[in-house]
């Protein structure tokens, strides 16, 4: 029997969908971050419970042929790396295998990835940086969260970072130690800066100081610290007072600058402020968006829904191919801007809902129905996934094709699986498998496109076609 403290010695079964190695040791399924299926061990057991043990590792007694040096000093503290141990080719196989096995074990489906998308860049990829800022113990630490925690581990840089994040970090440092700007005491609830947040489109920068209450005082020196290094930028105060884990407030000042990053994809026009949702890595959102357009198979008679539709950017790209394109919302503001963008391109067979998907999505299947056309529906939630009432409408009306988005590959096979009927809602909420189920829909592609190397997050883009 295992215990805790106990060292023991084993070889890597497989790799978790949290990048974690598995070993499987008298009985106990063992989970040890940074080592690699097929390696040899020594780990000490951190905890045990039931049949289920976590653990370090000790020492590499046989390494893998696939394993390589990481390039972050502080990788193994950091929370926001898993693979930086593992070759990039591995690691996008590894995340395709988990996709894979989502789906079989989820929600009892096989699936097989079609296309792989590797990204162009595996470091310096990011053109968004959140940089945490505390005083700890009466020392200002700027850097990033050890995972799962408030821990912050303090560092200069960044290997997912492009080359102006060290610069960033640096100004940050000196503005705490310079200027008298205080960092924010977690534990008291005291002092000032929280985080610093930099986006970076296309040369332009947005910076976004979160503070813990508004003040003007150092509103100079900010722009003074910032604006020798980086001329095209805009400069934002965000206050947040709350002691949650939400990193931004709802009160906004904007301090230099436009406010706004104008971009342009695909033939669309629109401007990336500091509450703007941005995919991290721009080449492979580039490719994500290509495959969903080729994919949807849409022409001038098809009507396309995209729920979840954010700011409008795909459903503006989809309407430029479709008859219609509507764009289902419930975030208020974000419909705001998808009207904005709709008027500035002036896309005419566009249209915006404020509503929730499921009160929204039956009445517009039916309409289209009703009308013989072709319909095709996008969804890309959150990492939560499709709510059960939305996926309850889509049963009821079904379209005739369905594009899935999914950062996170279980709630996807979740959802895949109710969509096709392998799984099934029952009483109290609770989901069944149903084996012999007759499929809704053929699951056409499934792709995984890298969009966040050194890390164990996924992007999925999964096609279904109706067949009844």
């Amino acid at each position: 029997m295992i215990r805790k403290n106990d060292v023991l010695t084993g070889v890597v079964d497989s790799l978790g969908h949290n990048g974690e190695g598995i070993i499987h040791f008298d009985g106990t399924t063992v989970f040890v971050p940074f080592v690699l299926p097929q390696e040899k061990i020594s780990f000490k057991v951190l905890k045990v419970k039931k049949s289920i043990a976590y653990g370090k590792v000790e020492q590499i007694l046989s390494p893998s042929p696939f394993r390589v040096d990481a390039r972050c000093g502080i990788f193994g503290k950091c929370g926001g790396c898993n693979y930086q141990h593992l070759s990039y080719f591995e690691q996008v196989e590894n995340k395709a295998e988990t996709v894979v096995n989502c789906f079989k074990k989820i929600a009892g489906l096989n699936a097989f990835v079609n296309e792989k998308f590797f990204s162009p860049l595996v470091y310096s990829y990011r053109n968004k940086m959140q940089l945490p800022v505390r005083l700890c113990k009466g020392q200002v630490k700027v850097g990033f969260f050890r995972e799962n925690s408030h821990d912050i581990i303090d560092t200069n840089d960044c290997p997912l970072q492009p080359e102006w994040a060290k610069t960033v970090i640096k100004k940050v440092r000196e503005l705490t130690q310079k200027t008298g700007l205080p960092a924010y005491d977690e534990e008291l609830g005291s002092g000032l800066l929280r985080h610093v947040i930099t986006r970076e489109i296309n040369g332009g920068f947005i910076f976004v100081f979160v503070f813990n209450y508004d003040t003007k005082k150092f509103d100079n020196e900010l722009i003074a610290a910032f604006l020798p290094e980086f001329k095209n930028i805009s400069i934002y105060v965000n206050v947040n007072g709350s002691k949650n884990n939400v990193i931004l407030g709802e009160n906004w000042r904007l301090l230099y600058g436009t406010g706004e990053i104008n971009v342009c994809e695909f033939g669309i026009k629109y401007p990336v402020n500091a509450a703007s949702f941005y995919q991290v890595n721009t080449p492979v959102k580039t490719a994500l968006y290509k495959r969903v357009l080729k994919r949807s198979d849409i022409d001038k008679s098809t009507v396309v829904i995209d729920a979840y539709s954010g700011a409008g950017v795909l459903t503006a790209m989809l309407a430029d191919k479709a008859e219609k394109a509507y764009g289902i919302e419930i975030v208020n503001k974000a419909v705001e801007a998808a009207d904005i963008l709709k008027e500035k391109n002036g896309v005419e067979n566009m249209f915006n809902i404020c509503a929730p998907c499921e009160k929204a999505l039956p009445e517009l299947i039916k309409k289209t129905a009703a009308e013989g056309k072709k319909t095709v529906l996008v969804l890309d939630p959150p990492r939560s996934g499709v709510d059960v009432n939305t996926v309850s409408a889509i049963i009821e009306n079904p379209p005739d094709k369905i594009i899935y988005i999914s950062c996170s590959p279980q709630t996807l096979a979740r959802d895949v699986g109710l969509i096709v009927g392998s799984l099934a809602v029952i009483s109290g909420g609770a989901i069944e498998k149903r084996p012999d189920h007759t499929p809704r829909y053929a699951i056409d592609d499934v792709s995984v496109f890298d969009m966040f190397p050194q890390t164990k997050h996924v992007e999925t883009l999964v096609c279904l076609s109706r067949k009844f």
